[in-house]
């Protein structure tokens, strides 16, 4: 399985971080539309995640539910059929929940810098450390811990969890 380092937080502006996640990735950014539903899923997490191309891709993962940076284990698999897929899901396993956002994606060398904005939820940054085979755990670390210092994240604005979970406890 692929792993990589995460962390998540709530932000105040995303208009603020933009610029600082652009100067760190020297690339134009990608914006995507994502519709995310969640299945039950004893052994981690299992999601269909739609795009507004009509494509989709089948992602289990597995992570602690900690705040700060954790690794994360997952799985991707790529559909052109994710309604078809989302119903059979359902029908098999039964929703756990479903996220819909506006993410725009910069790149800064192996690292995903996403900036979110959640229905129903606000707006969020994302990092996702790729890891190399047989890296530390400890490296990706460290590197998430460096870009959320340049982007201006303080460790109280981390989460724990999914955007999926958060949605469950709003009133």
């Amino acid at each position: 399985m692929a792993r990589n380092v995460e962390i998540k937080a709530r932000v105040a502006s995303l208009d603020a971080i933009e610029p600082l996640a652009a100067a760190l990735s020297g690339q134009e950014p990608v914006s995507i539309a994502q519709d995310d539903t969640f299945f039950a899923c004893a052994n981690g997490r299992l999601k269909l995640r739609a795009f507004a191309d009509g494509t989709g891709e089948l992602i289990f993962y597995r992570r602690s539910d900690e705040t700060g940076p954790k690794e994360s284990f997952y799985v991707i698999s790529r559909t052109d059929t994710p309604d078809t897929l989302r119903e059979a899901l359902t029908l098999a396993y039964g929703t756990a929940g479903r996220v819909r956002k506006q993410r725009l994606l910069f790149m800064a060398g192996r690292t995903r810098i996403h900036l979110d904005r959640v229905e129903g939820l606000g707006e969020f940054l994302e990092l996702e450390v790729v890891l190399r085979d047989g890296e530390t755990l400890e490296a990706g670390m460290e590197e998430a811990r460096s870009l959320m210092a340049a982007l201006g994240v303080a460790p109280e604005q981390l989460l724990s969890g999914a955007y999926v979970d958060l949605l469950g406890r709003a009133p």
